[in-house]
Order: structure tokens, then sequence, then C-alpha cells
């Protein structure tokens, strides 16, 4: 992969016109340094300059592999081989692999962009926006976005979720959620599932019978992509933990293939997996080790509602469980009528034979 990195950088260098150029790098980079290296998964053990030429390769490495999909450039080994994109692709939404937001764009900004005739986005920020456009599932507009504000992609990711700004977001308090049903539990209760309208996955309404939950895409790389934006909200955003309570919920709602089956059919979950028959993608250990007491007061109250309803609707269980037990077709229920006949006739005759015994 590192010929690929100094093949990207050497392609970006030529791309930058300012007669300054090694000037400004050199400048930006050394801003940036003590800022980089916390953001490597492993102990820094390289001298200041090392550091800063593998900051420089791996960051304009990013630029240019935006570039050439933006672009569509014919001379680009990497984009022949499907593997290669598909890592790459899954290493950028990596929290520890993450480098900060500002230090690419301002190399990017060394681009010639304020030309009439720049064939690049006028933006380092638009141009994210648009490489991540499958995972911007509320079509959010890089003008409203801060880019000051933005720490790296994955905080970007995660921010894609979040409600707009004019919205107020739940409040928070530290109540604890112990007990959940997953949905086919639920389902057996008589509670209804019903695909929301809603472009924010967040937004999760329960009312009478039921549950309307937004659509969520299932890919390759669901998992992963969930792990790294619960885990960015562990390490920064410990009191804002929204898009953990929503991964907490489906983590509660799905224990089985039976639960995926279930909100693939109502339209819930999207299948872009490219199977019929999907493992799980939590199977109900997706949110393991994470602590359930400080969820935002609209999901408890949620959680509430369904553990009371699914308490309530005791006898439906009960009477679901027998259907599926002793009557699921005509045969088993004849033989089920038969045998209850046939208990009831043994009973009398035991009751027969005990009265005639003591006359």
């Amino acid at each position: 992969m590192e010929i690929y990195k100094l093949r990207y950088f050497k392609r970006f260098m030529e791309r930058i016109t300012n007669i300054n150029r090694d000037e400004m790098l050199a400048s930006i980079i050394q801003d940036s340094e003590e800022r980089v290296c916390g953001c490597y998964a492993e102990t820094i053990s390289f001298d200041s300059d090392t550091l800063r030429q593998i900051i420089l390769v791996d960051a304009t490495f990013i630029i240019e592999f935006f570039l050439r999909a933006w672009l569509e450039e014919d001379d680009d080994y990497i984009k022949d081989q499907p593997w290669v994109l598909s890592w790459i692709y899954s290493d950028l939404i990596i929290l520890e692999n993450q480098l900060p937001f500002s230090i690419i764009e301002k190399l990017y900004e060394l681009l010639p962009l304020d030309q009439s005739s720049s064939i690049y986005p006028s933006s380092f920020l638009k141009f994210t926006v648009n490489f991540f456009e499958q995972k911007n599932v509320q079509m959010i507009r890089h003008d409203d976005i801060d880019s000051e504000k933005v720490m790296h992609f994955v905080d970007l990711l995660r921010y894609f979720y979040l409600p707009p700004h004019q919205i107020r977001l739940p409040d928070r308090s530290f109540k604890l959620v112990n007990k959940m049903h997953c949905a086919s539990q639920l389902a057996e209760a008589g509670l209804k599932f019903k695909a929301s309208s809603s472009t924010s996955i967040l937004d999760l309404k329960f009312n009478e019978k039921v549950l309307e939950i937004p659509r969520f895409k299932l890919r390759n790389d669901t998992e992963t992509y969930a792990r790294n934006l619960i885990a960015l909200e562990q390490c920064v955003y410990q009191f804002e933990r929204y898009v953990t309570d929503y991964f907490m919920m489906l983590d509660f709602l799905i224990n089985t293939g039976k639960d995926v089956d279930l909100l693939i059919q109502q339209g819930i979950l999207v299948n872009e997996m490219g199977a019929n028959n999907i493992r799980p993608p939590f199977a109900g250990n997706l949110c393991t080790g994470i602590s359930f007491r400080d969820v935002s007061d609209d999901y408890h109250d949620l959680c509430r509602q369904l553990v009371d309803f699914h308490r309530k609707h005791g006898f439906v269980i009960l009477k679901s469980s027998l259907k599926h037990d002793y009557f699921c077709t005509p045969w088993m229920g004849a033989a089920t009528i038969g045998a209850i006949i046939l208990l009831i006739f043994t009973l009398i005759q035991i009751v027969c034979t005990v009265i005639s015994t003591f006359k």
C-alpha cells in the first residue's frame, strides 16, 4: 500500500501550482504535528521529520483518493481493484485511524480552487460530504455544516445522523434501561412495525400498537460503521450519546435472524448485503459493555412503553404460542382437538370409576 501512497503524494504535489508550495506544506504539517500524534493507533516512535513526512503522505493520499473518485481518472490501479477500494473506504471510518479534518482541509486549499476553470470542488467539506453521500441519510448540505467544528471523518458521519440544529435534541438524565424485548417477541404481543418516512434515524415513534422506525440500510460495513460511531460518542460525547441510543435500540430489537427478517419484511431494514439469508448484523452484542444509564429521556420512555405493552398483552402471546405449537396446520389442529377430547373422556371415566368405587 505504501507504494500507492507515494504515487498519490507525487501526483498531488504536481497539482499544486503555488511557487511557495514546499514552504506552505512544511508550515501546515509543523503547526499540526502535536495534534496529529494522538490520531495514530500505534505508539509514535519516529523522529519529528519522519513523523511529518508520514502525516503529509497520509493526508495527501486521502485528498488524491477523493480527487480520483471525483475526476474518474483512468490511470488508477486502485480503482480497478474492488477489494482495495473496499479496504480503503473501511479504513477511512475507523476511529483510531483518523487525521484531523483541519489539516486535510488546509492541504486541500493549496490546490488552485479560485480559478474559474478549476476542476476541483470549491471546498474540502463539500468534497467530503459528496464522497460519503451514501451515509448522508438526511441529505445535509455542506453549507449547513461548520467545518471548524468537524474533528475528523467519523465526527462528520455522526453529524449526518443528528437532527437539524433548529430541532431541539431530547434531554438526558441518569435513567437506567435494564429490560427490553426483541422485535419478534413484541410482534407476538401484537405490536405492529412500520417504516417511518422520517429521514432522521433517531426519530422513533410509538403510538398505541404501532412502532414507527425510519429505514436503515444494512451494508457490509454496517457493523464497523456503527461500532466506530459508538466508540466516538463514548470518548468525546459522553453526555450527547444520541447515535448510541439508536444503535442500543436496534441491539435490543435484533437478537436473531427472525428479528432481522421481520424488520426487513416491514421495510425498516433495507438489505444491501447481497444475500437473502443474512446473519444479524448486531446479534445483541453491539452495545456490550456500554452503560444504559444515560439514555435520552425520549428513548427511556419508549423502552418503558414497549415493556409495558409486552406485559399487558400476555394473553395475546399465549394465544400466539398455542397457535404456533398446536394449530399451525389443519392436521395438527385436528390432532390437538382429538387429544383434548380424549383427555376429557379419560377424566370423565376416572371420575365415574372413583364414584362407583365409593358407592
